[in-house]
């Protein structure tokens, strides 16, 4: 596969084990252009970066080789694992964000997003469900790719996971069960930051991240029936 290069000097110097990457991280950069957004990501002060740059005409750039950690995820964490910046590549995907003007994602640019995907999931035998939204993994302060990302896209390429389209009857928990049913199905899935035993102020932001990921059409912040619905189909 053809890539760009425009390398960034924003990496750990230790070389990883090739066999160390598990997980593909995709960000959107929330900034104005994408010159702006390679021109942070190579500053050395401001000590971020990723391993690869999609534009939204499909031009995809590397900027980190991989076997190098990039510096991509920050404080995060997804089932057992914490810090996934050691064992994810990081990719960045050219939008302006919420803060400044959410865009949806050109074609040529998912495209391009799969067909790296599967290159990056056959050559170091990465699950699809081991490809996650920054949202994911830093819930409580991340809001990337968002609610307008085609995950269900993603899914139907083989290159994500979605929830099958099935109906579960005899779906009536009391009220006071919800919360508690909601939150040990996302544990199940891999979420994390998260309170079990009792209600946290984070909840809103942690039921948004699940919405944004897999109802994107309902990003409330409260556990609807078909949100509740969605995670249990999600834990089969």
């Amino acid at each position: 596969m053809d890539f760009i290069l425009n390398k960034s000097p924003n990496f750990s110097k230790r070389a990883r084990s090739l066999k160390n990457i598990r997980f593909l991280i995709i960000h959107y950069t929330g900034m104005q252009s994408a010159r702006v957004s390679m021109k942070k990501l190579k500053d050395p002060k401001s000590k971020v970066s990723c391993h690869y740059f999609i534009k939204r005409n499909g031009e995809i750039y590397r900027m980190v080789e991989d076997n190098k950690v990039a510096w991509h995820a920050g404080k995060s964490k997804w089932k057992d694992i914490n810090d996934l910046n050691e064992s994810s590549l990081g990719i960045e995907v050219q939008n302006k964000g919420h803060y400044i003007a959410y865009q949806n994602f050109p074609k040529k640019q998912i495209f391009s997003l799969i067909k790296l995907i599967k290159v990056l999931m056959k050559k170091y035998k990465i699950k699809k469900h081991n490809v996650l939204g920054h949202s994911d993994i830093a819930p409580l302060r991340k809001l990337d790719p968002g609610e307008k990302f085609p995950w269900d896209f993603l899914s139907s390429k083989g290159v994500a996971i979605w929830y099958p389209k099935l109906k579960i009857k005899n779906f009536d928990y009391k009220h006071e069960d919800r919360r508690k049913i909601f939150f040990k199905n996302i544990f199940k899935i891999g979420y994390r930051f998260l309170n079990l035993s009792k209600k946290s102020k984070n909840d809103p932001k942690l039921i948004k991240a699940f919405q944004r990921r897999f109802l994107p059409e309902e990003v409330s912040g409260k556990i609807t029936d078909k949100t509740l619905k969605i995670s249990h189909l999600l834990t089969k």
